[in-house]
């Protein structure tokens, strides 16, 4: 059984930053990308940031160079850079693994963002 298990979420003022961190455990393989999404209260998911498993990456529009996804292949495991945080970035924050032989999200971790 594969579970995501997101770490790093929390309270932080304007400005500040967070690193949120996703590791696999269980038998994973194949992984063709990670991704981090958020979900704030009334509005839709959204895609933050996503690498592959080649080490391309997209961002959503809103991140702005703000954001950086990285990966640990080793350790089967995610990390998103979060710096000059905005009220705006309060949300879940979900990780999410493509493999070959599945999707999988993690249980979600909260970041908020407010003086």
């Amino acid at each position: 059984q594969v579970q995501l298990v997101e770490s790093g979420g929390g309270l932080v003022q304007p400005g500040g930053s967070l690193r949120l961190s996703c590791a696999a455990s269980g038998r994973i393989l194949n992984i063709n990308y990670m991704a981090w999404h958020r979900q704030a209260p009334g509005k839709q998911r959204e895609l933050v940031a996503r690498i592959t498993s080649r080490g391309g990456t997209a961002y959503g529009d809103f991140v702005k160079g703000r954001f950086t996804i990285s990966r640990d292949n080793a350790k089967n495991t995610v990390y998103l850079q979060m710096n000059s945080l905005k009220p705006e970035d309060t949300a879940v924050y979900y990780c999410n693994f493509l493999t070959y032989s599945g999707e999988f999200w993690g249980q979600g971790t909260q970041v908020t963002v407010s003086s």
